[in-house]
């Protein structure tokens, strides 16, 4: 089964056709199809690494769903001064479904 490593939103992510990948906010409307250009393309022991990305190759996705991710808390404190502070925060996310790796 081929593989490949695309970027987006800071972070790299290995994904397989029919895989589902939550990422940082991708401004689209759900039901777009997004294309990437790979960083490194793999198939068993054949491995392609682009410099930066792979040249012809993409990998089409299609966007699932908009949501927001589970609940975080940024807590602060000194020591022995009293001080401590909490806040929480969660995350915009996109679910995408990747349909291809060509």
């Amino acid at each position: 089964m081929a593989y490949a490593v695309i970027k987006t939103g800071g972070k790299q992510y290995r994904v397989q056709q029919g895989d589902h990948i939550d990422v940082e906010k991708i401004d689209a409307e759900t039901g777009t199809l997004l294309e990437f250009s790979p960083l490194l393309i793999g198939e068993g022991s054949d491995i392609q690494v682009g410099a930066p990305v792979v040249d012809g190759a993409a990998v089409t996705a299609k966007v699932v769903s908009q949501f927001r991710g589970p609940k975080g808390v940024a807590f602060k404190f000194k020591r022995r001064k009293g001080y401590h502070k909490t806040k929480g925060f969660r995350r915009h996310l996109t679910k995408l479904e990747i349909t291809s790796i060509a």
